[in-house]
């Protein structure tokens, strides 16, 4: 009888230089954006930061600069690892992490995100009105 293959990714070994990589990464810059250049989920969460003043470095996975040497899939297994999320974008704050996309936009409804930034001594416009929810796709059902 066949047995169905596991997915490769759920597979791979995650090699801990990708997880050093990833811990690194979030450590030396106050907001990381872990994201894909095509997901507009990435885009929704880049669109909500930008309009609110927060600057962030963002890590495109599968960007030109991830894709020698297979390291944007290599990160991509140690962020699986490292969050417990298989999910895109992830973000980090001060190295902590945050979340995706829900999780963040959660934390700046309920002004978390901006207390964290202000701790760091990180500039955050107001926006004070704003649903972080608006800036999801129109295709996603309100929540």
């Amino acid at each position: 009888m066949p047995t169905s293959a596991a997915p490769a990714d759920a597979a791979q070994a995650v090699r801990p230089e990708a997880i050093e990589a990833v811990r690194q990464i979030s450590a030396d810059k106050p907001v990381v954006v872990f994201a894909l250049e095509w997901c507009e989920f990435c885009w929704s969460v880049r669109k909500m930061l930008a309009a609110a003043g927060i600057a962030y470095d963002c890590i495109e996975l599968d960007g030109p600069a991830w894709q020698k040497d297979n390291k944007g899939t290599e990160m991509r297994a140690a962020l699986r690892q490292i969050t417990g999320s298989s999910t895109i974008p992830q973000i980090f704050v001060d190295g902590e992490h945050i979340g995706g996309a829900t999780e963040t936009f959660d934390a700046f409804n309920d002004g978390s995100l901006q207390d964290r930034l202000a701790i760091l001594g990180l500039p955050c416009g107001q926006m004070s009105n704003v649903n972080a929810y608006s800036f999801l796709p129109k295709w996603v059902h309100p929540r």
